[in-house]
Order: C-alpha cells, then sequence, then structure tokens
C-alpha cells in the first residue's frame, strides 16, 4: 500500500460513521415518530428530546430545525418500506401471495411511517428519491410476476399498488380492531386485483 492509499483509506476510515452514532440516530428518530403518533406533528421538539433520552441541544445539533427533523424521518419510512418491497419481490410463489404479505408487513409498520401523504414534506431530499424508485421498481417486480403467473390483472400499474400500500398507513385509528378492519380492506382490494375468468363465446 503506497502512503498515498493509506492516507486515503485514513480519511475514509474518520469520515465514516460509528456505529453507535447510527444507532443513536437510529434512536432519535424512532422516538420521534412514536412521539408525534401519540401527540401529533407538532408536539415540541423537547418532548421527543426526553422520549429519546438525549438532551434539547444534542437533538437540535442533529436536527436544527423541525423540517430536518422530518426529512430524516421521511427518508427513514422510504428505507423501511423499500426493504419491505425489497423482500416482496425476492419471495417465491405467487406474485399475489408476495403482494398480501407486502401489505401485511406495511400495516405492521404503519406507526413508522410518516411520509408525504401523512405529513412529511412534499419536496423530498436526493436519498428519499431514489428509495422511492427503488420501491417503484421492486413493486414494479411484483407486478410483473404477476402478470406472467396470472394472478394479477395485466391493466394494473405498480402506481396503484404502491397507492394503495399508502392508504392503508393512514393513520386515523389505533388498536387490534384497526388492524383487522385494514386487513379487511386489503382482501377486497386484493380481490379485485385477480384476473377475471375471461367470457367464453357461444357453441357453434
Amino acid at each position: 500500500m503506497t502512503v498515498s492509499d493509506s492516507g486515503l483509506h485514513a480519511v475514509e476510515h474518520v469520515r465514516r460513521p460509528r456505529r453507535d452514532a447510527l444507532e443513536n440516530a437510529e434512536r432519535v428518530l424512532a422516538a420521534a415518530v412514536a412521539t408525534m403518533v401519540r401527540e401529533g406533528r407538532a408536539v415540541p421538539m423537547s418532548a421527543i428530546a426526553d422520549a429519546a433520552g438525549v438532551g434539547v441541544a444534542t437533538l437540535y445539533r442533529r436536527f436544527p430545525t423541525r423540517e430536518a427533523l422530518l426529512d430524516a424521518l421521511t427518508e427513514r419510512s422510504f428505507r423501511i418500506v423499500a426493504e419491505l418491497a425489497g423482500t416482496a419481490a425476492a419471495a417465491d410463489g405467487p406474485a399475489i401471495a408476495a403482494l398480501v404479505d407486502y401489505y401485511d408487513n406495511v400495516i405492521d409498520h404503519r406507526d413508522q411511517l410518516i411520509l408525504p401523504l401523512h405529513g412529511g414534506p412534499s419536496e423530498l431530499g436526493d436519498e428519499s428519491r431514489r428509495l422511492q424508485a427503488e420501491i417503484r421498481d421492486s413493486v414494479g417486480s411484483v407486478l410483473d410476476r404477476g402478470r406472467r403467473d396470472w394472478t394479477i390483472r395485466a391493466d394494473v400499474t405498480a402506481a396503484d399498488l404502491i397507492a394503495f400500500g399508502a392508504l392503508l398507513v393512514q393513520p386515523l385509528s389505533g388498536g387490534d380492531s384497526w388492524s383487522d378492519a385494514l386487513r379487511r380492506q386489503r382482501d377486497i382490494y386484493i380481490a379485485g386485483l385477480r384476473p377475471s375468468a375471461p367470457v367464453l363465446g357461444k357453441a357453434g
């Protein structure tokens, strides 16, 4: 290794976020989501800091404004959904079954998601846009498989599937009864996605 190579690796090592710093950031974001779900989007930053177990000054150093915090929460939300969509795309079996599992997982994570539809910023950062494209690609992969295995009707688009997932996590209520209601809506939607049998012509 040359001296210049060694220096480059040293710089990369210094710039790489420490694991504990990443874990602390995740703890703050998870606390922010939980506090906003419980108390609303206008919850004081001090309440978020208390829930995360950090000082207000520490919170403001990481997120100087509420908008910066919402940007980070939106990016985190897209990352969660991207992982769920990627799992669905990689799943074996019929595409419609992968889609059911995807919607189930979206419902299970709904309290962690702050997206533009749910009060997050409408102007997305570069990483959020990249994750959004990744979600479209993964859901599109499931849709293409569904057309090939005849489990999803041909006139459905990836945007349709993504929009319904976003509607499922719209924060309206809580508790097991609401989860059951969401899964009923999922079942109704899934039934509408299945191709209908072709109309038979008259016998000659």
